[in-house]
């Protein structure tokens, strides 16, 4: 199921490593890590479970599932250079990772899985009937009493809050369809643009539910320890307006 519009992820196939640098430098991807993370610690870790990390592109957060001792750890991406650059940086498979391009509206059969990660994956679904259907591939993936871990945007904050000194710009809010289309930029040099769509969160949680999981929670943005290049300061401004939230799924 790949769609016609200009917040399609295959976008990605465009951007590809400029996506790697952003990733790396841009503050908003530290206190997505860093939230992850903190959170699946607080879970009891994924050691020794079957992981699915859905949006995965490059793998960076796959590498790290299957580092913090995952049994089985796939990545998925709709976009194929995504996965190339994942591949490319483990050529030997020494992590013990699968690579997978494809649609998690359209997921093949893969699992069961215990834990599904998604980083930034709903904001891309082009209308509701995507977003539904994303929610219920994955549903379809885990096993019972399993969990679906997802970054999200914040709604709302175009154009009262600059993200700019945190690694993305909104540009513009489009209304089209069955959400609006925010233009943004990621801050590397030169700015890479690429586009999303501004979900409420109560869609999101709308197409948990209707896709079967029994629970849905949310979790705010943490932040990393200060550092020399990000003091207190800094991320007491992020923690004000930051760029996402971490939604939490049960089956």
């Amino acid at each position: 199921m790949r769609h016609n519009d200009d917040t399609d992820p295959l976008q990605y196939d465009v951007i590809g490593a400029r996506f790697e640098e952003s990733k790396s430098t841009a503050a908003f991807s530290a206190a997505d890590t860093y939230t992850l993370l903190t959170v699946l610690d607080q879970l009891g870790g994924v050691k020794g479970l079957d992981v699915l990390d859905l949006a995965c592109g490059y793998g960076f957060n796959t590498r790290l599932l299957a580092r913090a001792g995952a049994r089985r750890t796939v990545g998925v991406d709709i976009s194929a250079e995504m996965i190339r650059l994942a591949r490319a940086h483990d050529p030997e498979d020494t992590d013990g990772v699968e690579y997978l391009v494809a649609d998690v509206a359209d997921l093949p059969p893969l699992g069961p899985f215990d834990l599904a990660t998604a980083v930034y994956l709903f904001n891309y679904a082009a209308d509701r009937t995507a977003l539904h259907a994303m929610f219920r591939a994955i549903r379809a993936a885990l096993r019972p009493g399993g969990r679906l871990l997802a970054v999200v945007p914040n709604p709302g904050a175009f154009p009262h809050v600059d993200w700019s000194p945190y690694g993305i710009r909104i540009h513009d809010r489009i209304p089209e369809g069955d959400a609006p289309i925010l233009a943004a930029s990621f801050l590397t040099d030169p700015p890479v643009p690429f586009r999303f769509r501004e979900w409420p969160h109560a869609e999101y949680a709308e197409a948990a539910v209707e896709a079967g999981f029994a629970s849905v929670n949310w979790q705010p943005s943490r932040t990393p320890p200060p550092d020399g290049s990000r003091d207190e300061a800094f991320w007491t401004a992020y923690r004000g307006s930051p760029v996402s939230s971490l939604m939490i799924c049960t089956a």
